[in-house]
């Protein structure tokens, strides 16, 4: 069994997605296969990065002992990692856990469909992130109605874009959908405009809530 690269585990709220403001076990792991221009999770991405290297089996038994229902498996690129099945494999074994994975959409998500599939959160990248060639579209078959997908977008520009893919794949009536503002790129006020001029339903407007709780550099929250 290989180990697992893990550079952060912890309890804080979610920040984000259907489960926010509820607690969560967060598990970081090391990597991703994107080098996006906002991420907030940059140093998570480096080479020289420390990490601990856990089994699945060491993940699976931190969760359980911190009592705390909601999972949140998160990076970097979670689905990067080699094991990743077989931690999915163990914790749908408890019924009363909720996993999400935090995705970035550049990932295949079809060998982790199967039955107890677990929760995905998936970044749609739009153009100010660099990153939009790498997307999948594959992915967005695969989405069910627990599922969101997020846009995080720094310009009217990555807006437009959003509203296209969102018809496109017909996501507002398939999934939870989120617009989330880069963060110091884009006012929120401006998203909320945006929102009632395009008379866009069944979208919300996501602001990150960690980081206004804690200082937006703050890691272990």
């Amino acid at each position: 069994m290989k180990k697992m690269k893990v550079v952060e585990k912890f309890i804080s709220i979610n920040g984000e997605g259907p489960k926010a403001g509820e607690l969560a076990v967060f598990i970081r792991f090391k990597g991703c296969n994107l080098n996006c221009g906002y991420c907030d999770t940059k140093w998570a991405n480096d080479p020289e990065c420390e990490y601990e290297e856990l089994s699945p089996y060491d993940i699976l038994l931190y969760i359980l002992s911190s009592d705390i229902k909601n999972v949140t498996l998160t990076g970097g690129e979670p689905l990067l990692q080699k094991d990743m099945p077989l931690l999915l494999n163990l914790l749908a074994q408890y019924k009363d856990i909720y996993t999400e994975i935090e995705t970035n959409g550049a990932a295949d998500l079809s060998p982790f469909t199967k039955a107890d599939r677990p929760v995905f959160t998936m970044d749609y990248k739009l153009p100010s992130s660099g990153m939009e060639d790498k997307m999948l579209p594959s992915n967005m078959e695969l989405l069910k109605s627990e599922d969101t997908v997020k846009f995080v977008a720094g310009s009217t520009e990555d807006l437009d874009r959003a509203c296209e893919i969102i018809e496109k794949y017909g996501l507002a009536d398939k999934c939870h959908v989120y617009f989330s503002p880069a963060f110091g790129q884009l006012e929120p006020s401006d998203i909320v405009s945006y929102m009632a001029e395009h008379k866009l339903n069944k979208v919300r407007l996501q602001l990150q809530m960690h980081k206004f709780i804690w200082k937006p550099d703050k890691r272990g929250v």
